[in-house]
Formats: C-alpha cells, structure tokens, sequence
C-alpha cells in the first residue's frame, strides 16, 4: 500500500499549485525530507519534501500542471512494498493516466496529517487502500481515447496546459505512447518549434520581431499567481488606505550609532527592522488590525499571535514569507530574520512553513519609493503597512524649519473590519513609537 503525498493546504485562501519541476522519478529511491517536487503557488515557489522513505512509485501530474490542493501529486512505497512498483512506474510518467482512479468510490483513506502549532499544514500524507493500477489500465475509466479512435489522446492536465498556452490540440502531432500528447508537445507547439513529433499549432504568444509595434508575453508562473490573487483581494475586500508622515530622525541616530555592532555580528541593520519591532504594541493595542476576515462564516478572525509577513521582490514577482512570532524577536533578531528570509525568498529556498500563518503584511517600496503607494491586502488580512523611502526633508520642529530624516507610511484596510478612525489611531501610534525609539527599545535589542 503505497503512501500517497497530496498538494498541501498552506492556508489563507490557496486553492491550487503549479508543478514546476519534478526532482525525482518513477523508480527513484527517495530518503525522509528529501526534497520531490517544486511547487509554484501565489506566494512562492517552494519544494514539497518526502514525508517518508521508499521508492517513488508514480508521479500522478505533468510539470507545468495546475492542480488543486489535496490532489494527489506523487506515489511513495514503503521499503518492502517493492512489488507493483515496476508496472506503476510504466505508468507513472508525468501526464500518464494513472489519476483517473484517484479518490473513487470505496477507497479507505486514513488522513495522516502533520500539522503545525499555528493550524497550518505542512505536507500531507494520506496512506491508501489501494495500489496505483498497472500501466495504461485506467486510460479507458479516465475517458481518454484508445490509440486509433481519431480522437485526442491528452490528460486533463495537458489540456489545462495547452488551454493556458493558447495551443490548439487538434493541430498538436502526440510524441508519446500511442500518439498521446504530452506536455513537451504544447509547449513546443506554444514556443513556435517542433518538439519530439510535436506539430506547430497556433499560439498565444511568441517573440515580436524587431519592426513589430508589439510583443505578448504570457501571464503564467507566479506572476499570474500574484494577479488572480490581488484581483481576489480587490474584488472582496472594501479596501482604503491611510497615509501619514514620520520623522525618523532618531530612529536613523539609532541605527546610525549601532550600525557597527550590528554587522560585527554579521547582520545589516535596516529600517524596516525597527518598523517591524515598532509594530507589536500597536498591533496589542489595536488587536482588529492583526486579524483576518472569514468571508464563509462572516467573522473577523483575531490573531492572539503576531506572525508578521515581509513582502519581498523577486525575479519571479512577489514573495511574502513570515517573521513568525515577531514580538519575541530583539532588534537584531528581526534585523536577521529579515535577511535570512529575503534572501530565501530571491533564492527560491524558502520552506513551506516560512509562508504560513500571517497576521499583518508589511511591503517596502525601498530607496526609490516615491512620495506615497497604496498597498493592496494580502487576502484575507486586514491590514497591510506600506513603507517608503527614507531621506532628508524640511520640517518644523519648534517654530524652526531644520533638516529631518522623514518618511510616509500608507496603512491599507479593509473597510469591512476597520474603520478609518481606528487605522489612524494604529498609524499615529506607531509613528510615535517610530519617532522615540529610546522609550521601548532596550540593550537586549542589540544582542
């Protein structure tokens, strides 16, 4: 009985992954933790490790397939269970049809969860009752033609695929087994070449030669993740955004006189370090800020914890891992686990768990933030704090107009759980905290 891995559930409105990449094989000898595949979701691209150790038995869809959550993706045999394992793997190439059987009628599931102290899954696991069917005996129940009929022989994710990619199957010659299309035909047909037997088809997009006025690039990969997300956020939430300005002189002073000591210690101290340190109390103090909103139960879900989300930039497009249980971190904690995660996010390395669970986002436009932006929620969130750039201005202080180190902040919220009074509230609380950081932060803070 073969463990079956299905796509995990990583919460907070995710309904489905990308295969980008599979890491192993039919056949391959798989060890615990052991990374398999690499999923892309709106958040990240990250890896699904083995939850157990064995020989993979079946991969049950192709790269470059979207496939819900709790849809099985790969068969693992416990040592042992060798038998079977040989036809599976006939069987078990991406895109072949050996999901057809998955969830029918009679199967004994047995949930074999692990979960993590915030609710959210990490892989899960569920041990079947049944052992995946021999080579091609499910290609007939899963309503795919016999070679021969005349019709078009592809999977439901080779055809999700050439649906995205704008190919026409009709006009696709199959490489594989019998003629049946395979996910190298479509994107072979979909790049304008010819692939292993792979007819050119019309496509969607292709390269503007250089005397064309224009150029189509497709929306896929995270990018269109992060699109159907923000168009989720807005077409939901009754979002607004709060703007104000801050003097951060003495927090620039600070980190100005600690700067040393923080890189002595192998961290780059950063002003979004003491942002995101800034942010507890307030958030304490206006617990409706640090919550989500259940659309289904029409609740607002208020966090006792404070996982705080770092958006970042990345050559795929935006990433938000979480800084989880930030108030427990000291300045130059946070400072690092700023970094650390940044960095695992642009190196494509960060875990499943890493983005799990936030409570308040946190987006900075960087060193060239311009005067204001109004960030869109991170569904189902509530609020999202946007940061800009910091750099020497006029102000007043004392009837005197004197050079300052100020920024403005944009808090978004979503007028159904906020209102404006208490986001301006929250807002001028934390800009008080910003422009005395010497009445909370303590020398703990720099160890």
């Amino acid at each position: 009985m073969p463990y079956d891995v299905k796509l995990p559930d990583i919460g907070e409105g995710i309904a489905e992954g990308e295969i980008v990449k599979w890491l192993v094989k039919a056949g391959d000898a798989v060890k615990e933790d052991q990374p398999l595949v690499e999923i892309m979701t709106d958040k990240a691209s990250v890896e699904i490790p083995s939850p157990r150790t064995g020989t993979i038995a079946a991969l049950h869809a192709e790269e470059g397939a979207t496939v819900p959550v709790g849809s099985v993706i790969v068969s693992i045999a416990l040592p042992g269970e060798v038998a079977g394992i040989e036809a599976g793997a006939a069987a078990a190439t991406p895109g072949s049809s050996t999901t057809a059987h998955r969830g029918g009628a009679g199967v004994n599931d047995q949930d074999t969860s692990r979960w993590n102290n915030e609710g959210g899954v990490i892989p899960e696991v569920t041990m079947k009752g049944s052992a995946a069917p021999p080579a091609g005996a499910t290609a007939h129940a899963a309503g795919t033609p016999e070679p021969g009929s005349g019709a078009l022989q592809a999977t439901p994710a080779v055809r999700a695929l050439a649906k995205e990619l704008g190919v026409a199957l009709q006009r696709v010659r199959g490489s594989g087994p019998g003629g049946r299309i395979v996910a190298d035909d479509v994107r072979a047909a979909a790049g304008g070449s010819r692939g292993a037997g792979g007819a050119i088809a019309p496509i969607a997009a292709r390269p503007a030669k250089p005397d064309e006025p224009e150029e189509r690039v497709p929306l896929r990969g995270l990018r269109r993740r992060i699109a159907e997300h923000m168009r989720r956020s807005l077409s939901t939430a009754a979002q607004f955004t709060f703007v104000a300005e801050c003097d951060m002189t003495a927090v620039a002073e600070h980190r100005a006189a600690n700067r040393a000591r923080a890189e002595a210690a192998g961290t780059r101290l950063t002003y979004l370090a003491y942002v995101f340190r800034a942010l507890i109390e307030p958030l304490r103090r206006f617990p409706l800020l640090n919550a989500s909103l259940d659309d289904a139960a029409q609740e607002v879900v208020i966090k006792r914890f404070y996982h705080l989300g770092l958006a970042t930039s990345t050559e795929d497009g935006l990433t938000v891992p979480i800084l989880h249980h930030a108030d427990r971190l000291s300045l130059l904690a946070t400072a690092r686990e700023i970094e650390r995660l940044s960095k695992a996010a642009r190196e494509r390395h960060l875990k499943l768990e890493e983005l799990q669970g936030g409570t308040f986002t946190v987006t900075s436009t960087g060193a060239h933030g311009g005067l204001l932006a109004t960030p869109i929620l991170h569904h189902p969130q509530v609020a999202i704090l946007g940061v800009h750039e910091v750099k020497k201005k006029p102000a007043v202080v004392k009837g005197k107009i004197v050079a300052r180190d100020m920024t403005n902040l944009s808090l978004s919220l979503d007028h159904r759980a906020v209102d404006g009074a208490v986001g301006a509230d929250f807002l001028y609380a934390l800009i008080a905290r910003l422009e005395r950081p010497d009445s909370w932060l303590t020398p703990g803070d720099l160890s």
